[in-house]
């Protein structure tokens, strides 16, 4: 039989160094937001606002960000 030996620990950096990582994506989905909002009031909605918007909502609702209080 084959040992089967676990995977080295150590040199998966994940596992060794516990942090939060997802801060700065939070703040750039927030600021991305309030761009795009700034970019109606300027703009009409287009496509392109339509389909951004529908991107930063979901990245917002992975989050768990509610959009009214932006």
């Amino acid at each position: 039989m084959s040992s089967i030996s676990k995977r080295p620990r150590r040199l998966n950096y994940a596992v060794n160094n516990k942090r939060v990582k997802s801060t700065s994506k939070v703040w750039n989905a927030v600021k991305h937001f309030e761009i795009l909002k700034r970019r109606v009031e300027l703009e009409w909605e287009t496509k392109w606002l339509s389909n951004a918007f529908l991107i930063v909502w979901k990245k917002l609702k992975k989050y768990w960000i509610k959009t009214n209080n932006i």
